[in-house]
Formats: structure tokens, sequence, C-alpha cells
């Protein structure tokens, strides 16, 4: 038993300062929230000013999105972005602390460095109750997808690792959470990157970046609308739980049914099948069945 809680500790300690928290959007959801799409736009297009006006800016694929990745991500225990927009006061926040969220009061074996360190702030974006550790995976996690294209890594190798990642180091193993959403904004991150020098990447619209005179320069703003959808919200993409988890989150969600009966569209994706068809190859492990809809209905 001693030998168990050291590896479950010593995997926590790791994990914390490896990744960000984990996020909860099951709770306040009908919270009336400022949606904060265009601050954010304004943070990624700033720093892709500061990258492309260096006095010698990276002239190559790799060496621009290495730029970009350090000026918003870097090796922090939360990126750049992901700390600024849980600390600016200009950014408004779902009213949840770190400790007050539906895993409380589960045990630590079960839930792990979710209940040593809690869960992070969420927001709302392009009208999407998104966790701050998002933010943290499309940067960080997308910026390694794409680095291993250019290394020549066809895609299913990229997500194979990817998947990898979040059931050992990033997710299940360390906080019982297998998260969906994650692995959806690291596909998002990966299409960022791709999307600053190629065309149609988003569809309908040109490369973000484009050459000029031997530099690059923006020839289009990046939005956030872009990526984030539906399923970036962990609780309409629910995560894959481990079975002492599975139990109790049901449980908690089935305290909220009111809340989904009052107000259905709040805990609700109409588009949900597209969603799913969209990203399944990005390594989802179906959990639909504690959306709200499906616990509710049958409650």
């Amino acid at each position: 038993m001693f030998i168990r809680l050291l590896i479950i500790v010593s995997a926590c300690l790791f994990a914390a300062g490896a990744v960000a928290y984990e996020s909860d959007q099951y709770l306040n959801r009908t919270a009336e929230v400022d949606d904060s799409l265009a601050l954010m736009d304004e943070q990624v297009n700033l720093a892709l000013e500061r990258v492309l006006s260096a006095s010698k800016p990276p002239d190559t694929e790799k060496a621009v999105a290495r730029a970009i990745y350090y000026e918003i991500g870097g090796w922090y225990w939360a990126d750049k972005i992901e700390r600024w927009a849980a600390k600016s006061p200009s950014v408004d926040k779902y009213p949840q602390t770190r400790h007050k969220s539906i895993y409380r009061s589960m045990p630590i074996w079960a839930t792990r460095v979710t209940f040593i360190f809690g869960v992070g702030r969420s927001f709302r974006v392009n009208d999407v109750m998104v966790g701050s550790d998002k933010f943290g995976h499309f940067v960080s996690q997308g910026f390694k997808y794409f680095r291993r294209e250019l290394r020549g890594l066809p895609e299913p190798e990229i997500i194979k690792r990817g998947v990898f990642a979040e059931r050992w180091l990033f997710g299940q193993f360390t906080t019982g959470i297998y998260s969906n959403a994650d692995l959806v904004a690291n596909y998002e991150g990966y299409r960022f990157y791709q999307s600053l020098f190629r065309d149609d990447v988003i569809e309908g619209k040109p490369a973000i970046l484009t050459m000029q005179s031997g530099r690059y320069v923006q020839q289009r703003d990046f939005t956030w609308a872009d990526h984030i959808n539906p399923y970036w919200d962990e609780a309409l993409n629910p995560s894959y739980t481990v079975d002492a988890v599975d139990r109790r989150l049901v449980e908690s969600i089935v305290k909220l049914c009111p809340g989904y009966r009052e107000a259905p569209s709040y805990y609700s994706v109409p588009e949900d099948a597209a969603l799913w068809h969209r990203y399944q190859h990005v390594g989802l492990k179906d959990a639909r069945k504690n959306q709200f809809q499906r616990v509710c209905e049958i409650r």
C-alpha cells in the first residue's frame, strides 16, 4: 500500500510540474460571463507581431513556429497565454475556485493530481465554456504535433504519440481522467501551426503568414473562432474516467439535472454527431454517456 501511494504521489508531482490543471465545465454553466474572444485573439496577434518584427526574424517554418511557441507557450507549469488569461482582470471568468469542483470529495487514489492541485479557471471564448488548460494544450502540444510533422512523421503516428501522452503523462494515469477535450485542443493547435504557412487549413482562408522579400509577413489575423468549438468543453465532450471517478461523476451530474431541465441549451450541443465524426480520429474514447442529456433523460 505504501509503495502504491508513493508511486501515485511521485507521478502527481511530476505531472504537476509538466502540465496545467485539469478543468471543470460541469458547474456554473449558466453564469453570466463575458466572451473573451477578442481579448484572446489580440494576445496571439500581438505575439505574431513581436515575432515578425524582431531585428532578426525567423525565416523558416520551424523557426517561426518555435518563436511563436516561446511567445505564448514555453516551459512552464502553465503556458504564458494560459497564465495571462487566468490573471488578467480583463478576462472574465466563471465563478469557480481550484478546489470547489465536480471532483471535490473524490479520493486521492481516484483523482490524483486533481485532488492535490485542484482545477483551473474556465472562460467563455467563442461562446464556449473553455478550461484554462486547453490553451496550453493548443499551444504546447500543438507545437509538438507540428514539429513531428516537420520531422517527417505521418499524421496517424503524430496523433498516436499525443494519445500516449494523454493516457500516461498528461491524463489518465496521473489524474484518473483521459480528456477527449485535451486531444481536440491538441489537434486544433496542430492545425494552427499548419495554418501559419498553408492555405485552406482553415477552410476558405489563406495562410496567416506569407513570404515577401525574404521574410514572413502576416496577411490575415488569427482568431480562436477558427479552432474553438463545443468539443473543447469537458461537459459537452466528456472525459473518459477510471471507474472510481466515473461512478461519482455520474452521481454529481444527476444533482445538476434540474439546471439542465430548466435551460437545456446551456448543457447540450446540437452538432454533437458532426463534431464526434470530425474528431474521432484524434484518439477520442467515447464517454458521451456522461453528457447531461444522456444522464438526465434517464433519471
